[in-house]
């Protein structure tokens, strides 16, 4: 963009957002002195041009804008849900830092900028994976014996999805990111590292999930390397995955159950927090006695989750979304969970 414009005879150019990229800002190196600017301010940019016959421009480094509060910002560009291919299992799980990211580079080919430097400001998925990759890898030094998912479930029931100012985090177009946006929010890694309860899921339990997406037995010994008769399935909601993704038609009924292993303190009691109710919709969690009491690490117990539809509703929204929470003491663990309206 900026070589396009030097060519021309351009000497600084603003860049202005469209209005599906709206707010998203990153920084990337230029040829030309530059300023980009999101879509409110490039409307008005462009009003301005369209005011006068001689329209004067002057960029000016104003330095690292310190403590905004209004961080951590969805970008444009971060991947959205739902999961296509299994509708059943909430996609995105987590959002991580991707803007604007200090990291490792290396010089261009033709060099057109003249910089030697070894590292950049870089922006995209790019960044977000090795964030959240290198908090797994601190989760697994510190823990050891968890499983994949184990660390999956620690960082996504401890994640937040509340920016520093206290106010939910805001998408490209200053609305509240919802489930399909952020997943179960921002990774708080020093939270996951202690996150008092997981769900863990063991390799063999994805078997019966693989064969309940029509999967053919051969097509799952695949991708399982074993021999697989499929002769159980269960639907995708059934797995022990730390959010819950549930179609519901009028009339309709459905319970699932979900594993809960203590990481906390040996003695714990965890208790059910208040469910904001969906519009025709009851949600009922059950345990064995309405509260989830640990006597020892590493116990296991159950939890059922019962969602039913009013046979009369007419609501006129795609979806909702919000989450379970429990507590005990110091730990606060937050399940998301979805209703698909059918």
């Amino acid at each position: 963009m900026g070589e396009a414009v030097k060519e021309a005879g351009g000497a600084a150019m603003i860049i202005a957002n469209d209005k599906i990229t709206g707010n998203s800002v990153a920084v990337e190196v230029q040829v030309l002195p530059s300023s980009h600017v999101g879509y409110r301010e490039g409307v008005a940019i462009k009003k301005y041009l369209n005011s006068t016959s001689a329209p004067v421009a002057t960029i000016i480094q104003r330095g690292t804008v310190l403590n905004v509060k209004s961080a951590p910002m969805l970008t444009a560009f971060s991947s959205r849900g739902p999961n296509v291919a299994s509708p059943g299992i909430m996609k995105p799980d987590i959002v991580g830092p991707g803007v604007d990211i200090l990291a490792a580079w290396h010089k261009s080919v033709d060099n057109k900028t003249g910089t030697q430097a070894t590292f950049n400001i870089v922006s995209g998925t790019s960044m977000a994976c090795p964030h959240l990759a290198g908090v797994a890898a601190l989760l697994k030094s510190t823990h050891p014996d968890w499983s994949p998912a184990a660390i999956k479930s620690a960082i996504m029931t401890t994640a937040s999805n509340v920016s520093l100012n206290g106010r939910y985090i805001v998408n490209e177009r200053d609305l509240p990111a919802d489930v399909f946006d952020i997943g179960s929010g921002h990774v708080e890694a020093s939270k996951a590292n202690d996150p008092g309860l997981i769900f863990d899921i063991q390799p063999d339990d994805y078997i019966p999930y693989l064969c309940g997406l029509n999967y053919t037995a051969k097509q799952v010994q695949v991708i399982v390397k074993k021999t697989v008769s499929c002769s159980e399935t269960i639907p995708e909601a059934q797995l022990n995955y730390p959010s819950f993704v549930v179609e519901l038609k009028r009339c309709e009924r459905k319970e699932y159950s979900r594993m809960l292993t203590n990481v906390g303190f040996e003695n714990s009691t965890y208790t059910i927090g208040d469910i904001s109710l969906p519009q025709g919709v009851d949600i009922k969690v059950r345990s064995h006695s309405q509260q989830l009491s640990f006597t020892a690490l590493h116990q296991k117990l159950a939890l059922r989750v019962i969602f039913s539809r009013d046979c009369k509703d007419r609501v006129n929204v795609p979806y909702y979304y919000n989450f379970i929470v429990l507590k005990s003491g110091k730990y606060t663990v937050r399940i998301p969970y979805v209703i698909m309206y059918k």
